[in-house]
């Protein structure tokens, strides 16, 4: 038996450099991360004894491009966190809190370094002829110092340290307590009657899910391809009850998967840190590189948005209302209408107005063709291709592996794509990065690994994986994600790709979710799994037409996570409220129905408590402006017009984070973004104004 050779020390000798998955053991992440510590000391030891008087070449770039074993621990750290997203297990969870503190301590050892810090502000002092995206480098990486405390005295940065190391492992705490919950809860059906009213797509699924645990009858579970038709379907409204009640309360119940204190810790961690650095709030600190810019805009744009959606969300609510106390006028036990109530009567109302549900469509968006679909809308806008390659190692059966090849067939990316759910992934959808783009010191283009990770409906024993119209716009806004990592063009990895402020990267994401509804896109893929007839042009037209079906109630949700997230993070003194009530009184402006006492978003809300949307979720919104504004110039020239595709590839998708992000869109467009465009896709009529 040969000796185990660490993946993580040697090349990978794989297809573009690309993860070896398949030779990576538990044990390999704890050395790889302590190596990758020990060279990363060394190289910055070299950098600051260097006698040579400090340059960009000498010292920025020493802390960017590290060369050959230098990149080690952003190799191992790469891996490791993506798996503990997309697949991990009991042993991943716990190395993750024994590995967490020490990677938060030297990250602090390396910003709080006063010699290093020294060297690049005499740079950042005396630089001369430097590039455009030299000078955006050497802004951030001074910047960055300063805002992770570079400048304070030695008793404010051991406070510091103390501070982030706390909020570092929070953080993990509650993302893994979350995936916890969700996985603990499961209806187990086994009495067919109960399975009233859903379509057979969500009855093989959950047979297959209790098949696969060894049960009889059928499962259901939090995760959305499970839950979202069983509260959009069911007629069983006690069953509807009990699976509403157990995802919103996930998180608060007394036991060990708790995270009410460790939301009011992480709220207050932050607001410290943030004070501490010279910040009124930590909504402060995160805006001032942001688009939004301040506080005041993010709620400008939040209450105009309030203002120009609420009489409309509140026409809808009422025609839901009319429809649930029509059908409880045939009871004779009337009852009220509560929030288990809405998905079920959503869909009443959607057929009874546009004669069209989810179910309807799914024949039609067969994964597979699915996939070709979106790699073809690729393919008109920018002439890349796609080509799956087997060789490519992946972490599970269910990823894919592609190779991606530019409109002159020259190797561009590769794109990994994980599409369903399972017991050790998180719910949601993301995409990421095992690669990031860059020019090596050679002047090789280091093309990126990019992944997208789903929890798309699975294919059963007797169908393949059918998905919704949801499902299909899900995809497109990740793979837009992707597009903006794989067309990465920059010299510096820190600044390619999705590497820009966040209330611009969500931009390339939602403008994708554009194109499912454009017929000229659905007749290239949407074709009847079994028939192989195309889409009709009658449901297409009934897809249009319902287009904004509850829009404004969508909007308004949307605004209500900005608010809360928002509320938190204007924090100025000690946060020491409850968090449930806090939660309703912080959206209460952009909430149309009633709360329940003991249902809690935030200790669900991974955005804002462990996913680097911190007060920045009002970022959907803001780029959703952006979206509209841009899709309407394509609408103008042609939805697969080559020209506008290629600008806004040149001047979106390519740049990262080389430029203010204004100065890019204004460059693609012609001029800063209006609401307009939103209010009239969603068919609200309102004045314009700026974002």
């Amino acid at each position: 038996m040969s000796e185990h050779i660490n993946p993580f020390l040697v090349p990978y000798g794989t297809p573009h450099d690309t993860v070896p998955f398949d030779r990576i053991r538990l044990e390999d992440y704890e050395e790889a991360f302590m190596e990758g510590i020990r060279r990363d000391n060394e190289q910055i030891e070299k950098t600051i004894n260097n006698p040579e008087k400090p340059t960009f070449d000498n010292t920025i770039i020493n802390t960017e491009e590290d060369e050959g074993y230098y990149d080690l621990l952003s190799r191992v750290s790469t891996v490791f966190f993506n798996l503990l997203s997309a697949e991990t297990n009991d042993e991943m969870d716990a190395l993750a809190q024994k590995i967490q503190p020490i990677l938060t301590q030297h990250s602090n050892d390396v910003r709080l370094n006063p010699r290093l810090f020294e060297r690049i502000r005499q740079v950042h002092l005396h630089h001369r002829r430097l590039t455009a995206e030299e000078k955006r480098l050497l802004d951030n990486c001074y910047d960055g110092f300063v805002r992770s405390g570079a400048l304070l005295d030695d008793e404010g940065k051991e406070k510091l340290r103390q501070l982030t190391e706390e909020a570092s492992m929070l953080s993990l705490q509650f993302s893994q307590n979350l995936l916890k919950e969700n996985k603990a809860f499961q209806l187990h059906i086994t009495d067919d009657a109960q399975l009233d009213g859903l379509p057979e797509t969500a009855r093989e699924a959950a047979a297959l899910a209790a098949t696969e645990q060894g049960k009889q009858g059928w499962v259901f579970t939090l995760d959305m391809p499970s839950y979202s038709p069983f509260m959009t379907y069911s007629t069983q409204r006690e069953l509807r009850k009990q699976m509403y009640l157990a995802r919103n309360t996930v998180c608060t119940h007394d036991n060990s998967e708790n995270n009410i204190e460790i939301c009011k810790r992480l709220v207050n961690l932050r607001r410290e840190i943030a004070q501490l650095l010279g910040y009124k709030t930590y909504a402060d600190y995160v805006l001032k590189h942001r688009m939004a810019s301040n506080v005041r805009n993010v709620y400008r744009l939040l209450d105009d948005l309030i203002d120009a959606y609420k009489p409309t969300a509140l026409k809808e609510r009422e025609e839901l209302h009319k429809l649930f106390k029509k059908e409880q006028g045939n009871k004779k036990t009337q009852t009220s209408y509560e929030p288990w109530d809405s998905a079920f009567y959503t869909h009443k109302l959607q057929m009874k107005k546009y004669n069209l549900d989810a179910e309807m469509l799914r024949p039609y968006f067969e994964l597979s063709r699915v996939i070709d679909g979106v790699f073809g809308l690729a393919n008109r806008l920018y002439g890349i291709t796609f080509k799956e390659n087997k060789d490519i190692p992946v972490y599970h059966p269910d990823v894919k592996a592609y190779e991606v090849f530019d409109k002159d067939g020259s190797y561009l990316a590769v794109f990994y794509a994980d599409f369903h759910p399972r017991k050790g992934k998180q719910g949601g959808a993301w995409m990421t990065e095992f690669q990031g783009q860059y020019i090596d010191r050679k002047g090789e283009n280091v093309r990126p690994h990019v992944s997208v990770v789903m929890n798309l409906t699975k294919p059963t024993a007797d169908r393949p994986a059918l998905l919704t119209l949801s499902e299909v716009e899900t995809f497109l806004h990740e793979f837009g994600h992707s597009l903006h990592g794989m067309f990465a063009n920059t010299r510096f990895e820190s600044l390619s790709g999705t590497n820009v402020w966040w209330d611009f990267v969500e931009l390339p994401s939602q403008f994708m979710e554009n194109f499912a509804i454009e017929k000229e896109f659905l007749r290239t893929f949407a074709f009847h799994y079994q028939t192989g007839e195309p889409l009709p042009d009658e449901l297409i037209q009934r897809i249009v037409k319902s287009r904004n079906f509850m829009a404004a109630t969508a909007c308004l949700r949307q605004v209500s996570f900005g608010l809360l997230d928002m509320a938190y993070y204007t924090q100025r003194e000690a946060f020491t409220a409850d968090i449930i009530s806090f939660e309703k009184k912080a959206w209460k402006k952009a909430i149309l129905s009633e709360q329940l006492p003991d249902t809690c978003m935030t200790v669900q809300f991974s955005h804002i408590m462990a996913g680097g949307y911190s007060a920045g979720y009002y970022s959907y919104k803001w780029a959703e402006v952006l979206d509209a504004d841009a899709f309407a110039v394509f609408k103008r020239h042609g939805i697969f017009n080559p020209k506008t595709a290629q600008s806004f590839r040149d001047n979106i998708l390519s740049k990262g984070g080389t430029e203010h992000p204004m100065e890019l869109y204004k460059r693609f467009r012609g001029g800063e973004p209006t609401i307009d465009a939103l209010l009239k896709r969603n068919g609200i009529k309102r004045e314009t104004k700026k974002v």
